[in-house]
């Protein structure tokens, strides 16, 4: 690739384009180098292939691809960047992928049956007084005292009492009349 001077109506521009071809080519003469150098800093092939492989992509980026190839340098503008790659890993551990060598016991779903027990808390909640509900949610799933409920909502302990009894009760029930209706009905014969 030639960078040329070139006269425009405005006065001199400079031509500064660079082919994926050269850019293919200097970061394949600085390849082998580099892993041998990733190698020796990871202690893992795979490890090295992957920095490898994050390295090249960073540096195909335009604005570092004309770096790499106009560099005085190359291998070492290529190590910075592989050796600030690896200290981000390091850094940051939760970024990288764990492998395992079993799948976990229960299966996992994608969160799905938390979102459903979610959903079917909010709508039982629902179904309840706001002074109800806020009995439940305070007592039953924020673990609070009956007293500290109390203090919480502006009321005596005692009446927190009775709104989460009526709560519980009609839960009882709605969750009875749900499971009547989802439950496999005998077939008639």
């Amino acid at each position: 690739m030639d960078i040329t001077d070139r006269t425009c109506g405005s006065g001199l521009v400079r031509d500064d384009t660079m082919s994926a071809g050269e850019f293919d080519r200097v970061f394949s003469d600085v390849m082998p180098r580099l892993r041998r150098r990733l190698l020796a800093l990871t202690g893992n092939p795979y490890d090295a292939d992957d920095l490898l492989q994050e390295t090249y992509l960073r540096l195909s980026r335009r604005a570092r691809a004309h770096h790499l190839v106009r560099g005085r340098h190359p291998y070492a503008y290529a190590c910075a960047v592989a050796t600030n790659l690896l200290r981000d890993r390091w850094a940051h551990p939760s970024r990288r992928e764990s492998c395992v060598d079993r799948l976990p016991d229960d299966g996992w779903d994608g969160g799905l049956a938390l979102f459903e027990a979610r959903s079917v808390t909010l709508a039982l909640l629902g179904a309840l007084s706001p002074k109800e509900a806020a009995a439940v949610i305070l007592v039953d799933l924020e673990g609070l005292s009956h007293d500290d409920a109390g203090e919480r909502l502006g009321t005596h302990r005692g009446s927190v009492q009775r709104n989460r009894m009526r709560a519980l009760a009609k839960l009882r029930v709605l969750l009875a009349v749900s499971a009547e209706n989802t439950a496999p009905h005998p077939k008639l014969t």
